[in-house]
């Protein structure tokens, strides 16, 4: 049986977002129902995806959502190089669907109760729309599985106090987690342990393919990879978990959002609570995972 998914992405520079696509793709258990765009200019995401996908040679429908944050209090992070390696000259031929993204989001889990999983990737904007517009979204969605937030206990003391995806959008976030929907964390305490290096790049090429191709630009045009030969594997984690939940252990909490710290602006506050229904992943089985992701991808 096949997992019906809803992928909202801020796709960019940061090469995670293009991955956890490829993943998708590449996997027989998921089907693609739709991609939403958030964050900043979701016009240019939403044209990276759709070329991404025309390489790969497949069509889904592409909505771009929210372009600031929910209370437009804090500015919007632009990386530096979107689009580049994957958008040419022509692709603004490339638009995406006339539906608002969290306008889809609705239709799209009311009209399948208890049938569409959102994996969320980016800023929890058009998510926490969804719920605002629509609450009962929260009753009828299958699964919410998030890239976000951190743990950060005392043997991670080198992580932040607050993980972007929460930091972008604090407010979003806070109305995603206070909504009572069943929601799966990938936090950053996992997510900076797993990692593809230069050798796994190197399999995903030999797929062949001008998609393979494209996903290997951006990995070695992402900073982080070029500097250092390896990049962590943060998006690609959260859609593993919901193909394989085992790759992952997963314990109850409840999770509060700091909204209004002035240095922990963002904090995902955690504590085990047994009837909750979020629940945060607490250990990875690395060495399955990064296998298990090239295995995928270079196929």
């Amino acid at each position: 049986m096949t997992t019906r998914i809803i992928l909202d992405t801020d796709i960019g520079t940061d090469v995670d977002d293009c991955l956890a696509l490829a993943l998708i793709l590449k996997s027989p258990e998921l089907r693609l129902e739709g991609i939403t765009c958030v964050y900043g200019d979701v016009l240019l995401r939403s044209r990276m995806v759709m070329k991404l996908l025309e390489l790969y040679g497949t069509q889904v429908p592409v909505m771009a959502g929210a372009r600031k944050p929910l209370m437009g209090l804090r500015p919007v992070y632009w990386e530096g190089h979107e689009g580049e390696g994957v958008l040419e000259a022509g692709d603004e031929r490339l638009m995406p669907e006339p539906e608002f993204a969290a306008d889809y989001i609705v239709r799209m889990v009311m009209e399948n109760p208890g049938s569409i999983h959102l994996v969320g990737i980016g800023p929890l904007t058009n998510i926490a729309l969804a719920l605002l517009k629509e609450p009962r979204v929260a009753e009828q969605v299958a699964q919410i599985t998030l890239m976000g937030g951190v743990v950060r206990g005392l043997g991670r003391l080198d992580l932040p106090y607050s993980e972007h995806n929460i930091l972008c959008d604090a407010d979003a976030a806070h109305v995603v987690f206070s909504s009572g929907a069943p929601i799966n964390v990938i936090p950053l305490d996992l997510t900076t342990r797993v990692k593809v290096n230069r050798d796994g790049v190197e399999r995903i090429r030999q797929g062949g393919t001008a998609f393979h191709a494209a996903v290997v630009g951006q990995l070695e045009r992402y900073p982080r990879f070029e500097k250092q030969g390896w990049t962590n594997l943060h998006d690609p984690l959260a859609v593993a978990s919901v193909i394989d939940p085992s790759l992952v252990r997963m314990e109850a909490v409840r999770i509060d959002v700091e909204t209004g710290g002035r240095h922990t602006l963002g904090a995902t506050v955690m504590r085990a609570q047994a009837d909750s229904r979020s629940r945060v992943a607490v250990d990875v089985d690395v060495e399955r995972f990064e296998a298990f992701f090239i295995e995928r991808v270079e196929r």
